[in-house]
């Protein structure tokens, strides 16, 4: 089986690798890290750059996880990859990360987060980076 990480490159896409990896050791499972962006917009800061990727790369290795990177530039939004993904690689976890945002903030703006929570068949963990 697998764990699915969404990541970005920011302190929440950190605390989701991190508890992915933890998660992958204590499952003896593969960790599938997933970065995707609409590709709509001339930048985007949640899509890794080769640096964020290089990094994550050489963490996984140095720690002796079975891994797997995927970028996605695709026509749908984030969560519909990420929930997309789990299904199709039969993931047993799918580990987020969350940030801070208001409530009226989630009501007007939508969530990533929620969308995933709702969409996907299996556990889902989402954490939040520290302080």
């Amino acid at each position: 089986m697998t764990i699915l990480v969404g990541y970005v490159p920011s302190p929440e896409g950190e605390a989701a690798l991190r508890a992915g990896i933890d998660e992958a050791r204590r499952r003896d499972e593969k960790l599938l890290v997933v970065n995707t962006t609409r590709g709509d917009a001339y930048a985007d800061p949640r899509f890794a750059q080769e640096p964020d990727l290089t990094h994550v790369r050489e963490d996984l290795a140095d720690m002796g996880i079975e891994f797997d990177i995927r970028q996605v530039l695709g026509a749908r939004d984030a969560a519909e990859e990420i929930i997309d993904l789990a299904e199709r690689m039969d993931a047993s976890l799918v580990v987020i990360g969350l940030r801070r945002r208001s409530a009226v903030g989630k009501l007007i703006m939508g969530s990533a987060a929620q969308q995933i929570l709702l969409g996907v068949g299996c556990p889902v963990l989402a954490v939040k980076a520290g302080v």
